[in-house]
């Protein structure tokens, strides 16, 4: 049945008529029932497919017959001087003692017995595919070595081809030769080629009258073919009004029947065993759809539902909604959660969002990004219900995210202080002011400062002044550096939580402990010097600090100390460092080898099965554990990795996140350039017409460059910190997804 309902839908598509979807009208069928109409259907649809397919191919032997007589004649009577009156003085001289009285064609002649027919001149015409021309002509002349006489003559009219309904271009030959071996030759070529020949007479009075024959019969077989179609359109619109109902029933039973073959018997060959996962919280409906089911059926076996144990992990799910959903499926795409692990989604929801801001931070740009957002979640309802393309599905299934990124965009640019690259003084005055009222010297020696400083964000004063590219840089830089830390840090205390959760106190003590102090010795020291740093206003070269934190920890810090025990500290925080190494590598494998032997000593025979009770035939038995032999060399390499790799890591990891500051900075630059170069200077000219150009080329620039690709690159940016360096602190991500039996899962790819 899906195989005459694939059929139909090609039918139909090629017939471009469009399905119904109109199933609430339509009556209720059984399936059964459908498998007879669908036989009727096909059985029909054959026998009109047949037929046509036949129509249409003597429909175009006759419309080539045309067309060959149309040209073909012409040749005849160009060369009407040359070979028509040698062709008579040929005939006279071989058929003198036929009866003949009017001139007749060549092939009529052919198709004669005659004694001496070998030495006549004759010629066959018909129509070849314009594609095949060349190589048929080079092989003719081969053949016949040159012997022939060929004449081409594009066709008026294309012709169609039954088997790919395609439009054909042909062109019309006329072959002339001499001796029955040529004949021969050339009609073996003219079948090798697909070329169909057809006979032409030479009187013209014939040619008159089988054209206006052939013409007639077109007419008729036109006639005829048109209404086969209309027939043929009408029993596929029908079909077409229930094509989307019928399909859906056949795929919903082929999905009913493909789970039921997942069932087993069981031992009395009387009822289904099936197996399979359920949340907790979906019991108490499972069970009452199955009492229901048993009620509806009248079934004389009741259900059975009983919870057992399962030696493989359980799947996945979580329950999501439409705004949790996108950030759910960015986790995904990188992995599946393990069964209970902790689920990164929960905090990438508002983190995500926040990373692509710190690297978007423009507030003109954020509020043309929550615009577009705000108008696919306006329009939700509507878009829902159509087929998008795949850039505008991908907008559309992500608009809660793009809302999040422009108000965090808003937030971070107002900060930043930028609207398209523009500072403006919203909350208040700013803290500096001009040596002078013409403010030649701001960009060469600076600005003075004359009271508190801004309220909220960056000063616009920066902007166009000497320390402006310095201070943002040194700003936006250490910022990175703070929320890396603060990130990773994060992604630490979950895998504690992780730990914790499956009551795992060897991952607690051995990596949790060691991983903490590790990266906060080193990378959240770094933290703190710059928040020291920002609140004393001190002029310390952190480089030098932490360089030589680790080159020379003894030596002075002279001018770049920036608190009391400053030196010690550094000491403390470095022997931690270096002890956090071997605390991450050593305990853990010997631990576990340690427990490994106690709990198996001196088990070295297996438990002999009772005939009573045989844990291997039991298949839905959890008790199967199976003694393993430990490798300590591959769990010690396997921790070796992890602790290397969590070393190496936590430098670049912390350099990764610069790449926040890098950003920023580059789309900051960006609108500096796009408004200053661009709209400033064709603002600048009295000419209305270079204003509009610089006006649009700044749009289309803004559009396409800045919220298109800027923004495309700040989100694969942020994709990669949650990836990378946050997730591979905790996350496994070796899970699998629940995916329950659902109809409205069920999709045309499924058939």
């Amino acid at each position: 049945m899906s195989r005459k309902l694939r059929f139909f839908k090609d039918q139909i598509s090629k017939a471009g008529l469009m399905s119904s979807s109109r199933t609430e009208l339509q009556p209720d069928i059984d399936l059964e029932d459908l498998e007879i109409q669908l036989a009727e259907h096909e059985h029909e649809l054959i026998e009109m497919n047949s037929n046509s397919d036949k129509l249409r191919q003597s429909y175009n032997e006759l419309l080539e017959f045309k067309i060959v007589l149309q040209k073909a004649c012409g040749f005849l009577v160009s060369n009407h001087s040359r070979v028509v009156l040698d062709e008579r003085e040929l005939r006279e001289n071989v058929y003198s003692n036929d009866a003949y009285v009017e001139t007749v064609s060549l092939l009529e002649q052919e198709m004669r017995p005659q004694s001496s027919n070998s030495s006549g001149l004759r010629f066959i015409s018909g129509i070849i595919c314009k594609s095949k021309v060349l190589r048929f002509e080079r092989m003719l002349f081969r053949a016949t070595r040159g012997n022939m006489l060929f004449n081409l003559a594009p066709a008026d009219e294309q012709i169609m081809d039954p088997v790919s309904a395609d439009m054909i271009e042909k062109t019309v030959f006329v072959v002339f030769f001499s001796g029955e071996q040529a004949r021969t030759k050339i009609l073996k070529i003219c079948e090798a080629f697909g070329a169909n020949c057809y006979p032409v007479p030479e009187d013209i009075s014939k040619q008159r009258q089988i054209t206006r024959e052939v013409s007639s019969r077109l007419t008729d077989l036109e006639a005829t073919l048109e209404a086969g179609i209309r027939h043929r359109n009408k029993a596929l619109a029908s079909v077409a009004d229930h094509l989307a109902k019928w399909m859906n029933m056949v795929r919903r039973e082929k999905a009913v029947y493909d789970t039921l073959n997942m069932l087993n018997f069981d031992v009395t060959k009387k009822c289904l065993v099936g197996e399979g996962w359920c949340p907790l919280f979906a019991k108490t409906q499972m069970q009452e759809a199955l009492q229901r089911a048993t009620f509806d059926s009248n079934s004389q076996v009741g259900i059975i539902l009983h919870p057992m144990d399962a030696v493989e992990s359980p799947p996945t799910y979580f329950r999501t909604n439409t705004f949790t959903n996108p950030y759910q499926e960015i986790v995904d795409a990188y992995g599946v959660a393990r069964y209970q692990e902790a689920n990164p989604a929960v905090y990438t929801t508002v983190i995500f969002p926040f990373l692509f801001a710190l690297m978007f931070g423009d507030w003109g740009h954020g509020i043309c990004l929550l615009l577009g957002a705000l108008v696919l979640i306006a329009r939700e309802n509507k878009l829902s219900t159509q087929k998008l393309g795949s850039f505008m599905e991908m907008l559309f299934g992500g608009r809660y995210v793009l809302l999040l990124m422009a108000l965090f965009s808003i937030y971070c640019g107002l900060i930043y202080n930028e609207f398209f690259s523009v500072p403006f003084h919203i909350f208040g005055a700013s803290a500096y002011k001009c040596r002078d009222s013409s403010c030649r010297d701001a960009h060469t020696i600076g600005l003075i400062k004359y009271q508190d400083p801004y309220p909220f964000g960056v000063d616009p004063s920066w902007r166009g002044s000497r320390s402006e590219l310095p201070f943002l840089n040194s700003l936006k830089m250490k910022m990175s550096i703070l929320f890396g830390v603060a990130h990773m840090n994060l992604g630490i205390v979950l895998s504690y939580f992780n730990a914790h959760f499956f009551r795992n106190s060897l991952d607690i003590r051995y990596q949790f402990v060691p991983q903490m102090i590790f990266l906060n010795s080193l990378f959240g020291y770094l933290s703190l010097l710059i928040v020291i740093k920002w609140c004393t206003g001190s002029q310390a070269d952190l480089y030098h600090v932490m360089i030589y934190m680790f080159l020379s920890p003894t030596d002075n810090l002279g001018e770049n100390q920036l608190f009391w025990g400053q030196r010690p500290l550094q000491i403390v925080l470095l022997l931690l460092a270096v002890i956090a190494v071997p605390w991450m590598l050593f305990p853990k494998p010997f631990i576990l080898k340690k427990l490994h032997t106690e709990r198996f000593q001196g088990r070295s025979y297996g438990i002999l099965n009772t005939s009573e009770v045989d844990l291997e035939a039991e298949p839905d038995s959890a008790r199967q554990h199976h003694h393993e032999e430990f490798n300590f060399s591959e769990v010690f390499v396997h921790q070796m990795i992890h602790a290397i790799e969590f070393v190496l890591g936590s430098v670049s990891n912390t350099a990764s996140y610069l790449r926040l500051w890098a950003l920023s900075l580059a789309h900051s630059e960006l609108s500096t350039v796009f408004y200053e170069k661009v709209l400033l200077l064709a603002w600048g000219y009295d000419n209305l017409v270079i204003r509009l150009v610089g006006l649009t080329v700044f749009a289309f620039a803004t559009a396409f460059i800045l919220l298109m690709m800027e923004s495309l690159s700040a989100f694969l940016h942020a994709l990669r910190l949650h990836w990378v360096e946050f997730q591979n602190k905790f996350y496994h991500g070796d899970g699998y997804k629940f995916r329950p039996f659902s109809f409205a899962s069920l999709t045309e790819d499924d058939d």
